[in-house]
């Protein structure tokens, strides 16, 4: 069914604004868009000439006069101006094409926040157009889009990770017991993809193609022999196009300094939790969510180190949005939730 015009302008968005990758959800639609955290700019004039999927396809292929920059770093917002063209151009998506319209718009945001970046993620969202900007904790917002329980008394523990930052939250009452957060996630390993290629086969080949590598050979546990995968990229030497064979045991060299970076994390965490939630946690495990939470072999790696029960929420990819979206059904949890995530300005 299409929408109404007017469900199309009154929508209330929920927005999982990620370093790598951003969506939002419309209130009574669901997820509507996924895409990139990225935006294309021209140099000379700094207009932006794509946002999302889009400029993620000039990736590799761009003129020399536009420039590619994401406008967050490790989960804070670090260009407001740039963060809030990019997310007007999502909102506008959202809404077929429509912007500017009144607007309240849920974030979830990463912990221990200063005040300026507080007034850094608010100033992107107004930039954007929203009348009225709600900031909660993402790891909340990742619990409540996974079903957990985070208003009972007892304690659960949620693990976020994402592109840049693994966020790990221990929650009971509605309230984060532990909210920690660590710069690892699926995209540093990508990076380190890329830097290996260069250092030891003299190709350059780009985040896209990494990123594929990762996924059709990467595992957080010492992968079974004779896998491998073709990729091509550009000849430092040659200066020439160039292929090159890559094996598992290689990818898996290559992250697992990353891997074994979330895994320390959350193990550091757990440490903090108070004895009566940890006991909870004990009983309940842990729930993962966020892309890098689809690494072959982390939660069999993450239950051997950590000794608890591990589990990959239901849709990991959409946790925080679809969290965040619950909440406008939810009035008295959304003000308690925002008191709580110390950006309540």
């Amino acid at each position: 069914m299409i929408p109404s015009l007017h469900k199309l302008l009154s929508d209330d968005l929920a927005i999982d604004l990620g370093t790598v990758n951003t969506l939002v959800y419309a209130r009574g639609r669901g997820i509507v868009v996924s895409g990139p955290s990225l935006v294309a700019v021209k140099r000379d004039t700094g207009d932006v000439v794509a946002v999302g999927m889009e400029a993620l396809e000039m990736m590799g292929r761009s003129p020399r006069d536009i420039t590619l920059i994401r406008p967050l770093r490790e989960g804070v917002v670090a260009d407001a101006e740039l963060a809030g063209k990019m997310l007007e151009q999502f909102i506008r998506r959202a809404r077929g094409g429509f912007s500017r319209i009144s607007k309240h718009i849920i974030l979830g945001i990463p912990p221990r926040l200063t005040d300026i970046e507080c007034r850094a993620v608010r100033a992107a969202a107004n930039e954007a157009g929203a009348s009225r900007v709600y900031l909660i904790s993402q790891g909340l917002a990742a619990a409540l889009g996974a079903g957990l329980p985070v208003t009972e008394p007892n304690a659960v523990m949620i693990v976020d990770i994402g592109g840049a930052l693994t966020s790990i939250t221990v929650i009971a009452g509605a309230r984060a017991v532990l909210a920690e957060s660590a710069p690892v996630g699926g995209s540093l390993m990508d990076a380190a993809i890329v830097d290996y290629f260069k250092r030891e086969h003299g190709l350059i080949v780009g985040e896209r193609s990494a990123e594929r590598v990762k996924m059709e050979l990467g595992s957080a546990l010492p992968p079974e022999e004779g896998r491998t995968t073709q990729i091509i990229g550009q000849s430092v030497i040659r200066d020439a196009p160039e292929m090159v064979t890559i094996s598992a045991e290689e990818v898996y060299e290559v992250i697992y300094p990353i891997v074994e970076g979330i895994v320390e994390a959350v193990k550091r965490s757990f440490e903090g939790v108070p004895p009566d939630a940890a006991a909870d946690i004990y009983i309940r495990g842990i729930t993962l969510t966020g892309g890098g939470s689809l690494l072959t072999g982390l939660t069999q790696l993450l239950a051997k180190e950590t000794g608890l029960k591990i589990k990959i929420a239901e849709n990991p990819l959409h946790s925080v949005a679809l969290g965040a979206g619950k909440l406008f059904d939810n009035p008295l949890l959304l003000r308690r939730v925002v008191r709580e995530s110390g950006c309540a300005v």
